[in-house]
């Protein structure tokens, strides 16, 4: 009886140490996917080099150019190739990434989102 008693207690006292886990947030969606940009365009999407910036972009606009790298014959460029690798799923969900970072501050996410519908509501000027 006691050493099943241990064993409850050990079982449930191991349990304990998982709580710590189920409180962290899921990563943004597409954060992941979008990670692979990163080696041209920058981190989060602030490119440092001659590369497009993709922070704080128009997810309507960076959804439509890539779904047009993809479905294009050309295969002159990285892009191109890249674009083919993805879902359309999985560009929106890279595009809605990058339009929900900032240019100047920390990714976002795009949390509560918009879908490729609704547009988005950035604009750049030119002042």
């Amino acid at each position: 009886m006691i050493s099943h008693l241990r064993f409850v207690f050990l079982g449930l006292s191991s349990l304990t140490l998982l709580i710590p886990f189920t409180g962290q947030a899921a990563p943004p969606p597409g954060r992941l996917l979008a990670s692979q940009c990163a080696q041209c365009h920058g981190t989060d999407g602030r490119s440092v080099g001659g590369m497009d910036r993709l922070a704080g972009e128009s997810m309507n606009e960076l959804w439509e150019e890539m779904l047009e790298m993809k479905y294009s014959g050309d295969m002159g460029d990285i892009m191109h190739r890249q674009a083919k690798g993805y879902t359309e799923e999985q560009i929106r969900l890279i595009a809605q990434y990058y339009a929900g970072t900032s240019s100047r501050g920390n990714a976002t996410g795009g949390e509560g989102g918009l879908s490729h519908e609704e547009g988005d509501t950035h604009e750049e000027h030119d002042d």
